[in-house]
């Protein structure tokens, strides 16, 4: 492949026109149709695989109905009820609230699928509680928001697995169970540091909530802790398909808001449908242009190509996702999660299949990475959703965010080298890989 190569001038202008401010999913259509016209090829392929992809794809169909749940979610009550459920569990602990943080982004993983609806929702609220009074510093309480949505797409429901299995045809449904284990090893690994940062920084303990209270608070809270079990039991029951459990999700998230809660009115109904159609769109355009550009990575034979390379070097298997993890991480810095996952897991897939790794546990390490990425500085897109919430600089939640971090690297490891540990709820369940 040459510098002056269709396929080198297509990245490039891809490269440019992202760089100057057009959307990445545009400029991944553009450096495809660009790429079409240099190789001499049909154009109108470039509109055929977008439709083909879009409308031909039942998958699709989740995202935004998962992200519809979460802003129904958000701007009821649910949230709120699921705080005092947590405070009452954990907040009696010294660092209390912050425990209370890690605790409710467990459960509230179990809804959503999206680590910025997570930050976006809880963690407004959250904020305010850790720094009413001065009990938590607001940069450690942001950092510590923004590691706790990491959360939120590892334990199922998940748009990025979904987006996963797009790409790499595994099962939607044993992807999901893979990530259960994972997740609640993540929230762990938080939940040492901040037990570590309690006795350091001597974090204040919380009044605790009487226990002749628990029945009420538990109570008032059991029909959003029911939401997860309504989802997920649809899905492994076989009653719903993934894409039927997500309109299900968003059917139940309004049913609870507006008639048991009585918290959500018309016009908040129709202000969060317009927001999560707009964060539908920005999505769905993003996975327009990666249906179109991965079918000129497939033209170009770029899969095939980078697993001759990579069989070249006779990896293992462990070297392979060891060197995965480094080259996510590295592009996590940089680059948004969606656009990792469309384009540069598909590449990466065949060699992943060639030395026999499963591709279950192969898509929770991805997810995991990408998921880090948005922690990550300088680009980590979480960091920045904090710093406008809680109005400190992004130079002081990274140096709060760093520990955490650096202990989640650490549960990474284990669920690269511990395939079992990824696989063995999945295989519980049937699963055969």
């Amino acid at each position: 492949m040459t510098f002056a190569s269709p396929f080198s001038i297509s990245i490039v202008a891809m490269t440019v026109l992202a760089f100057l401010g057009l959307p990445i999913g545009h400029a991944m259509i553009a450096g495809s149709v660009l790429y079409l016209w240099l190789a001499g090829l049909d154009m109108g392929t470039a509109a055929e695989q977008l439709l083909n992809g879009m409308y031909g794809n039942y998958i699709i169909l989740a995202v935004p109905l998962f992200i519809l749940a979460a802003e129904l979610m958000n701007i009821g009550s649910m949230t709120e009820r699921l705080l005092q459920f947590c405070n009452a569990i954990v907040g009696r602990f010294r660092g209390g609230l912050a425990q209370v943080n890690v605790l409710q982004s467990i459960i509230f993983a179990g809804m959503s699928g999206s680590a910025i609806a997570d930050a976006a929702g809880t963690g407004k609220m959250m904020q305010v509680m850790m720094t009413a009074g001065g009990k938590y510093r607001a940069s450690y309480a942001a950092a510590l928001t923004a590691a706790t949505a990491v959360i939120g797409p590892i334990i199922p429901p998940s748009i990025p697995m979904i987006l996963y299995a797009l790409v790499s045809d595994a099962s939607i449904g044993y992807l999901f169970l893979g990530g259960v284990v994972p997740g609640l090893l993540m929230a762990f690994s938080q939940m040492v540091i901040v037990a570590l940062g309690a006795r350091r920084e001597n974090f204040p303990v919380e009044k605790p909530t009487p226990l002749r209270e628990l029945p009420r608070i538990t109570w008032q809270a059991l029909p959003t802790l029911m939401m997860p079990v309504v989802l997920l039991g649809g899905i492994y029951s076989g009653v719903t398909t993934p894409t039927e459990a997500a309109a299900m999700a968003a059917a139940y998230a309004l049913l609870v808001s507006m008639l048991l809660y009585r918290s959500v009115g018309l016009r908040d109904l129709y202000r969060s449908i317009l927001a999560s159609a707009r964060t539908s769109a920005s999505v769905g355009m993003l996975i327009a242009g990666a249906l179109v550009f991965n079918y000129v990575v497939t033209v170009e034979n770029i899969p095939n190509s980078i697993r001759l390379l990579l069989a070249g070097w006779d990896l293992s298997p462990l070297t392979f996702l060891v060197l995965v993890n480094i080259l996510l991480l590295l592009l996590g810095c940089l680059l948004e999660g969606t656009t990792i996952l469309l384009i540069v897991i598909p590449v990466l897939i065949p060699t992943a299949n060639a030395l026999g790794i499963d591709l279950v546990h192969f898509g929770i390490v991805v997810v995991v990475n990408i998921m880090l990425g948005l922690i990550t500085p300088p680009y980590g897109l979480l960091l920045f959703v904090m710093t406008r919430i809680a109005n400190v600089s992004i130079r002081e939640i990274v140096r709060d965010v760093l520990p955490f971090l650096f202990a989640m690297v650490v549960a990474l490891a284990v669920i690269t080298v511990s395939p079992d540990l990824v696989l063995w709820l999945p295989r519980l369940l049937g699963y055969q890989g």
